[in-house]
């Protein structure tokens, strides 16, 4: 049903609509690099999908259909075979051949110094070999039934560039790919240029230019679209969206989106830097590591009212990492609710009647109203008797710091990349283990043997029914301790020009191939 509802959507999407264009996009999270290994974030690589394909994509609804490789099957308990794709080349014209994605594969696990590692997706992988210019097998050290969800997540590029820089990316030198866009022009945090690859094997886009602009404030990008600067802009501000509503010539288009946006805290660390008494001095044990006051946090927080007052409505209450209706999402797992007295119970229980003071930490230019929903939440931290600071910063600075880690509350966002629960659950709660690659994006330090074996047990477990019965259980431990502590899952919404037409997306990725003049 998958393949035939994507091919159904092709005509619409591919050469043919118009002739020559140039579409602009205001983007309203920052690119920082052009390497497709380098930094695991949803706005890289949306970026680099353009430039560089994967083996297995993920539909709009992240339902995996063929990519660069037409088949892949299970040949045994830890082996895998897959067939690329005949007649598939790069922008210099040389062809696809195994050996290029066995070098992808192992690249994609061991670059060095990534802020967020792809090594996630590629750790349960033993070997990888060709076996043909157009066949793979792939090893794997247990029975890893997501390996075709891992593979939709690391970009392919040609074997010669392997140990190439990232860098020699940024310039170009290196960012060649078979996608349906060729590599133009980058400069980090401000802008991506692409050129149409008329000889893509899908045949060419209809943009003959793509000019992606990093816009990080809502209203400017909303500005930016009604004078006619941009063709399309991602995540238009809230507060403006009924303007644009009534606005001529210009449609919305929405999504529920799999982003949920949730607060980390530092359980790892004792004491934490930014907890102290009312005297400024540090806090030994750490508060945070005790399950009551993250309870208690959580209880202090009204996610109805965030949703409805902050993001105008463009949010849906959060209680685990994955929305409900994906695989793993526990269905008995429900917000917690805004309950401030029982919040200031379990302070006094735990050796906090008067509370102390915690700043929270988080971006300005990255998520819905991030500021403003820290902002908020730091109020209703005021009322439990919690004493809130509150400071932002913008993505970049942000997220250099927090990869140290520096905070000891902080804002987060995560998307479930492989379209099931258990991309959350090893990205950010598995205990750190680089041998593995668990944990790589766990900054709140929280370790925990039941959920570890749980979730474990999970990921060699070929069959789905019993494999989504333990992500549950692993979602509900690591929930139940407030691990960490789930807002909201983030609409996810756009807005273009009438002459266009778009298709979103569940994963929020903003591509020129889900935009076509009508």
């Amino acid at each position: 049903m998958g393949l035939r509802i994507a091919a159904a959507l092709l005509p619409l999407f591919l050469a043919g609509a118009a002739a020559a264009q140039t579409l602009a996009i205001g983007l309203a999270a920052d690119v920082t690099s052009a390497d497709p290994h380098f930094h695991n974030t949803s706005s890289n690589n949306a970026a680099s999908r353009h430039v560089f394909e994967t083996l297995i994509r993920q539909d709009a609804r992240q339902r995996l259909v063929p990519g660069l490789a037409t088949q892949w099957r299970a040949a045994g308990p830890t082996e895998w075979e897959i067939t690329l794709r005949a007649g598939v080349t790069f922008h210099d014209g040389t062809p696809l051949t195994a050996e290029d994605v066995a070098a992808s594969i192992r690249r994609a696990g061991s670059l060095q110094g990534s802020p967020s590692s792809f090594a996630l997706y590629t750790r349960a992988i033993a070997a990888v070999e060709a076996t043909g210019p157009l066949a793979l097998r792939i090893t794997t050290r247990h029975p890893h039934p997501l390996l075709p969800n891992d593979l939709s997540l690391v970009p392919v590029i040609a074997a010669r560039h392997a140990s190439a820089a990232s860098e020699a990316f940024d310039r170009g030198i290196a960012a060649i790919g078979t996608g349906p866009y060729r590599f133009a022009a980058f400069s980090a945090g401000q802008r991506l240029v692409l050129e149409r690859n008329p000889a893509h094997w899908e045949g060419p886009q209809p943009w003959a230019r793509v000019e992606q602009r990093v816009m990080r404030n809502g209203a400017a990008r909303v500005a930016a679209l009604l004078a006619g600067d941009v063709d399309a802009i991602e995540a238009p501000a809230p507060e403006l969206l009924d303007r644009l509503a009534g606005q001529g010539g210009i449609v919305l288009s929405r999504s529920a989106s799999n982003k949920v946006v949730f607060l980390f805290p530092d359980v790892g660390r004792d004491p934490t830097p930014f907890v102290t008494d009312a005297q400024g001095r540090p806090i030994r044990p750490n508060p945070l590591r005790d399950p009551r006051v993250r309870e208690a946090i959580s209880l202090a927080i009204d996610r109805a009212a965030i949703v409805e007052r902050v993001l105008n409505g463009e949010g849906v209450p959060a209680a685990q990492v994955v929305p409900e209706g994906f695989f793993g999402a526990d269905p008995a797992l429900r917000p917690d609710p805004h309950d401030p007295a029982r919040a200031r119970r379990l302070l006094a229980e735990a050796g906090f009647p008067d509370g102390f003071v915690l700043t929270l930490h988080g971006p300005n230019d990255r998520f819905l109203r991030d500021a403003a929903v820290l902002q908020a939440i730091g109020a209703m931290l005021e009322r439990v008797g919690i004493r809130a600071r509150v400071e932002t910063l913008p993505w970049a600075a942000y997220a250099a710091r927090s990869q140290r880690p520096e905070f000891s509350l902080m804002l987060v966002g995560w998307g479930a990349g492989t379209g099931e629960a258990s991309s959350p659950l090893r990205g950010l709660l598995a205990t750190r283990d680089a041998a593995t690659g668990l944990g790589a994006s766990n900054r709140g330090g929280w370790s925990d043997a039941r959920f570890d074996a749980l979730l474990a047990e999970a990921l060699r477990t070929a069959a789905d029914a019993p494999r989504e019965a333990l992500l549950r259980l692993a979602s509900a431990r690591a929930m139940g301790e407030r691990a960490l502590i789930p807002l909201h899952f983030e609409a996810a919404t756009w807005a273009h020009r009438s002459g266009i037409a778009h298709r979103p997306r569940l994963d929020q990725y903003t591509q020129a191939m889900d935009f076509a003049p009508r």
